[in-house]
């Protein structure tokens, strides 16, 4: 297989650096007529949902015997951990690409799913990646992220989520938060952590806003050499973030996932950069209800803000390992539909883990911020597309989290320049390594 031994070489290396995982599938049973049946080893991209796959698994284990291993990469560990999991015996026979730019490295693991009963299930093309005529990836979940909002924080300070409807909106808000921030008990956003656990929040999707408008702009939907048109409005909503928050700037570099959600579940911010997929973390315990919570869009002050919705869209999409045994291949297309078919798969997707699944069978999602975002497109709101899945590599997004955490700790005019070195310099070196012939 072409890149076979490129790919193993360095997954042996990423495994020094990773560890040993445990409980990889990919082993092979006894049927009851002595034949051996084929076993699942989902890598998971998740950690978030990692509790609601490990029972979904066991649920189809218990109910047709077929062995499901499910084990969850650490957050921002995804392409390191595959590296290393695809170089073992026992690979993962499921695992996923965030798009195109992540298929170029996986294409040639890639099974072909064009005749596959999961590919039939989906309600549009769109959902699926392909490599030519060939379906190397299906879209298993649409989400959205904005700013999510404590409404009741927010009352107390006077303001309504009506109140903000741009970023100068946003920006005022904050500001003033932030003058009474001692008398109020609380502060406008909480932690912009640059912990690995936590800085994709800003070297990805918050980077995405000035990705997107670019391309608006220029009618584009990828680029080998982005410009940088928006990345004043990129510093700009980063200032809000981080001089208007639960920490100093120079904290950041050490503030993790973990921090900026409990500050928020502590009632500590008003504002939280996240998604969708963080619902169930903050409802679970009930220390938020739907009546307490809302999403609204990230504002930076560029194109028709009155007109603006979510961000919503994908870079999850299902892969299954074209060098598993055949067996092992079959047992993983049967799991994948019965996820998207069957009532307890698509309840798990839909309900327990609050996605929003492109599948027929899929069942109406409880979470608020889908629906929020529904109720948005609606009304005429656009929602603003991913675009990060162009993004050239995960170097790229590395070089652009470090230049903003060096500019937290110091806001001047000439580390900023280092931002937009790595954004815009960064970009065209990364793509031209990744496309290189």
């Amino acid at each position: 297989m072409k890149n076979k031994k490129r790919w193993i070489a360095l997954g042996l290396v990423a495994a020094m650096a990773v560890g040993t995982l445990a409980g990889c599938g990919g082993n092979k049973e006894e049927g009851g007529d002595g034949e051996a049946t084929g076993s699942v080893y989902y890598l998971n991209f998740k950690p978030e949902q990692d509790e609601q796959w490990q029972e979904l698994a066991k649920a189809y284990t218990e109910e047709t015997g077929v062995k499901v291993e499910v084990v969850t990469a650490a957050s921002g560990e995804y392409e390191t951990t595959l590296m290393s999991e695809m170089g073992k015996s026992g690979a993962p026979t499921l695992f996923q690409v965030n798009g195109p730019v992540g298929l170029a490295n996986w294409k040639d693991y890639c099974y072909d799913l064009s005749d596959s009963d999961v590919y039939k299930q989906l309600t549009s093309e769109d959902y699926a990646l392909k490599d030519g005529d060939k379906v190397a990836g299906i879209a298993y979940v649409i989400e959205s992220y904005g700013l999510i909002v404590n409404k009741t924080l927010l009352a107390k300070a006077g303001y309504t989520i009506d109140d903000i409807q741009s970023f100068a909106d946003l920006k005022k808000v904050a500001e003033d938060i932030t003058a009474r921030s001692s008398e109020l008990g609380f502060a406008a956003f909480t932690s912009a952590g640059m912990d690995g656990s936590s800085d994709w929040r800003f070297k990805t999707h918050l980077a995405n806003l000035p990705i997107y408008f670019e391309y608006q702009e220029d009618g584009i939907g990828t680029t080998d050499a982005i410009k940088g048109t928006y990345l004043d409005n990129y510093r700009n909503i980063w200032d809000l973030y981080i001089n208007n928050s639960t920490c100093a700037p120079a904290e950041l570099a050490a503030k993790t996932g973990d921090d900026s959600r409990n500050e928020f579940l502590a009632g500590q911010a008003v504002f939280f950069q996240n998604g969708s997929w963080e619902y169930g973390n903050l409802t679970a315990d009930g220390t938020f209800t739907d009546d307490d919570l809302a999403m609204i869009p990230i504002y930076i002050g560029a194109g028709d803000e009155a007109n603006q919705g979510l961000c919503t869209g994908t870079e999850n999409y299902w892969c299954v390992n074209s060098e598993a045994d055949e067996a092992d291949i079959q047992a993983t297309l049967d799991f994948m539909n019965w996820c998207v078919t069957s009532e307890k798969g698509t309840k798990a997707m839909g309900e327990d883990m609050g996605f929003v699944i492109p599948f027929k069978n899929a069942v109406e999602s409880q979470n608020l911020f889908v629906k929020q975002d529904k109720e948005m497109t609606e009304a005429g709101k656009t929602p603003v597309s991913w675009n990060f899945p162009t993004m050239p590599s995960e170097e790229w997004k590395n070089g652009v989290g470090q230049a903003l955490t060096a500019y937290a700790a110091d806001q001047t005019d000439e580390q900023w320049a280092g931002v937009v070195s790595a954004f815009v310099d960064g970009w065209k070196t990364e793509y031209e390594l990744a496309n290189q012939q």
